[in-house]
């Protein structure tokens, strides 16, 4: 396979498994950018998420006040369903748009088994996240690191073999 064919896979949606694990990886990264960029301002400007020694707070030098690691656990799992939301619809979007054919199932039930597969795969990572806040005392931002890789972990797979078409 030569350079040329393989660039002309980015531009179709028919692409080796590879190539299409590649752009599936760029949609999800551009989802997961959205994801933290509302996660992080709810946590700072809405529902109060964050410590003053989190490393987004310091990096960032954002101001925040005093909160207890239950009522941040609480807030830290609000905001990731609040920017869930809004990145599984970028992801949702993306993947019909440049990765995967729709088709498979009706519309309505696609998006509905999209979301579906998106909130097992968050709950199960802000489950994580809330463990551990509450229990280990952990930063906000390494406990939300691991509810994305968990999210990851499992949306891949079903969007390929279930949702989508190919």
């Amino acid at each position: 396979m030569d350079i040329k064919s393989i660039l002309a896979q980015f531009t179709q949606r028919n692409a080796s498994l590879p190539i299409q694990f590649i752009k599936y990886s760029i949609c999800g990264g551009a989802a997961v950018t959205v994801h933290i960029i509302v996660f992080y301002l709810f946590s700072w400007l809405v529902i109060p998420a964050l410590k003053e020694n989190d490393i987004v707070v310091r990096v960032l030098h954002l101001s925040v006040g005093a909160i207890s690691d239950a009522t941040r656990a609480r807030n830290a799992g609000i905001n990731n369903w609040l920017a869930f939301i809004f990145s599984n619809f970028v992801a949702y979007l993306l993947n019909i748009a440049w990765v995967f054919e729709g088709g498979r199932h009706s519309r309505w039930y696609e998006i509905t088994v999209f979301y579906a597969v998106s909130a097992i795969s968050i709950a199960v990572g802000t489950a994580v996240m809330w463990l551990l806040i509450k229990y280990f005392g952990s930063s906000t931002t390494i406990a939300f690191a691991a509810d994305l890789v968990a999210a990851a972990a499992i949306n891949f797979a079903v969007r390929k073999y279930y949702i989508f078409k190919g």
